[in-house]
């Protein structure tokens, strides 16, 4: 365990600009989003919250070339790999089911597995939380226990310093001028900031009555046929926000786009919360109506991945709360679904 200070932090982000498009998460009013990283200003916070943006987005791209011109070679493997700082521990439970999708079966995509490969990780512990926070709820704690290459814990002048990776180690020794052996009480008051968070983010679960994942094991089955997914999907306008910003949500589309001199193949994120997700080439449509779509993004969460990953595929993040025009909390929505309505 290691010890950088603040004005090392920025030294070394300097440092991996030689090697990395380095990005940093901002603070501007109450939002927090990544920008890309030139110089040490004043809105950069490496801890607090996550970032509006979800990890996912410098792993498989919103939109982006997959082939051009029918030749083999693989676009944008020239571009520099990312170099993420500020993490969060709900985003990075999002690679369990990307993983899971893009990795771990018989198609492995290769752009994801290149940046999942090249990339770097570098997380934080959360020094507070926001009131659509509900991690713990998911059994996820506030700071990174596993998937980083360096996790930063915030304490008195700097931040206390763990590698987690082969690649995270090798960067630390690689700048170990930087670094200097943690200081006494160092590993003391770092466990005494997360108990601090974790306290906050079990406050927001009682308030909201959000239930544990304990009572979450067939709940969709039991409601398959509910009321409830018609009453919640009263004020949804088909926005797709929810899957968007949500860091395990992973589908996509593929489609071409030609002019005069070439063609390109593209892909980009998709929404099973749109109608024509699930229209087939002859018209007909499994799941035509909203609350069919509505209950199917639950049932992928909350049914399907536990069976398949053995994980349930939210991340207690608050995301799709903040994100959605129409209100739906998905904290009310498991309410009602381990409830006895």
């Amino acid at each position: 365990m290691k010890f950088i200070s603040k004005a090392n932090i920025f030294k070394l982000l300097d440092a991996l600009k030689s090697d990395y498009d380095v990005y940093v998460p901002v603070k501007k009013g109450e939002q927090r989003f990544y920008k890309k990283y030139d110089e040490a200003t004043g809105d950069i916070t490496i801890g607090e919250v996550r970032a509006f943006e979800p990890l996912k987005a410098f792993f498989s791209l919103a939109r982006e070339v997959v082939a051009k011109g029918f030749k083999p070679d693989v676009p944008g493997a020239d571009r520099k790999p990312f170099a993420i700082v500020g993490v969060k521990a709900c985003d990075l439970k999002g690679f369990k089911i990307q993983d899971h999708v893009f990795k771990n079966h018989d198609y492995k995509d290769p752009f994801y597995i290149k940046n999942r490969e090249q990339n770097l990780i570098i997380t934080s512990d959360c020094t507070c939380a926001i009131e659509t926070c509900f991690c713990t709820a998911l059994g996820i704690k506030p700071y990174p226990q596993e998937d980083f290459d360096i996790n930063l814990s915030e304490t008195t002048g700097g931040f206390v310093a763990e590698a987690g990776s082969e690649k995270g180690r090798a960067l630390v020794k690689k700048h170990a001028s930087l670094f200097q052996e943690a200081r006494k009480g160092c590993e003391e008051d770092r466990a005494d900031r997360r108990e601090a968070v974790i306290k906050d983010v079990e406050k927001n679960i009682k308030e909201n009555s959000v239930p544990s994942q304990d009572l979450y094991k067939g709940m969709i089955e039991k409601k398959f046929e509910s009321d409830i997914w018609e009453d919640e999907a009263k004020t949804c306008v088909e926005c797709g926000a929810c899957n968007t910003i949500c860091p395990t949500c992973h589908c996509f589309l593929l489609y071409d786009q030609k002019d005069k001199d070439k063609m390109e193949r593209l892909r980009m994120w998709d929404s099973c919360m749109i109608k024509d997700f699930a229209r087939v080439a002859g018209g007909a449509n499994p799941r035509a109506k909203l609350q069919q779509r509505l209950r199917n993004r639950f049932e992928k969460k909350f049914d399907y991945f536990p069976k398949v990953a053995e994980t349930y595929a939210c991340t207690g993040c608050g995301r799709c709360i903040s994100a959605c025009p129409a209100k739906i909390d998905i904290r009310k929505v498991l309410k009602r679904l381990v409830g006895n309505a």
